[in-house]
């Protein structure tokens, strides 16, 4: 996967990123992945007192996901008239930045929104941000608001 790498998570700073790698990659003539993850529910504090067990979440489609991503991904390179030569969408689910700091080893750059979809709104950087940018295998562009 060389070339250009960028999370999305839905969120507007993430649509930023994703506008700017989409310029990046057509201006450059490189593919573009755009990966997004769906984070594993958070696993309670009773499982590790009480090994009450996690129930599983079977809300998470990842093929409707990545369906859907598709759509919006094309929709914004025709909009924007930018064309990469390659446009490549992947859905998982795990940790947003150990996803994305795995898949940077294969890329050429990796493009992250300042902030994504978090509670914290207010801070400057995102934990996904700030942890790709300190352990990603190749250079990061984190995209400001």
């Amino acid at each position: 996967m060389s070339g250009i790498l960028v999370g999305v998570d839905g969120s507007d700073q993430s649509h930023r990123a994703l506008d700017w790698a989409l310029h990046e990659a057509a201006f450059h003539q490189v593919p573009l992945t755009v990966m997004a993850v769906q984070p594993r529910s958070v696993r309670p504090a009773t499982h590790i007192y009480w090994n009450v067990p996690q129930l599983p979440d079977n809300s998470f489609d990842a093929e409707h996901a990545r369906t859907e991503l598709q759509n919006f991904v094309d929709k914004l390179a025709t909009d924007s008239g930018d064309t990469p030569p390659e446009i490549t969408v992947t859905v998982t689910r795990g940790d947003p930045a150990e996803e994305l700091i795995n898949a940077s080893r294969d890329a050429d750059l990796l493009v992250v929104g300042s902030r994504g979809s978090g509670a914290f709104a207010k801070l400057l950087i995102g934990s996904v941000s700030s942890k790709v940018t300190h352990h990603a295998a190749c250079p990061v562009v984190v995209v400001p608001e």
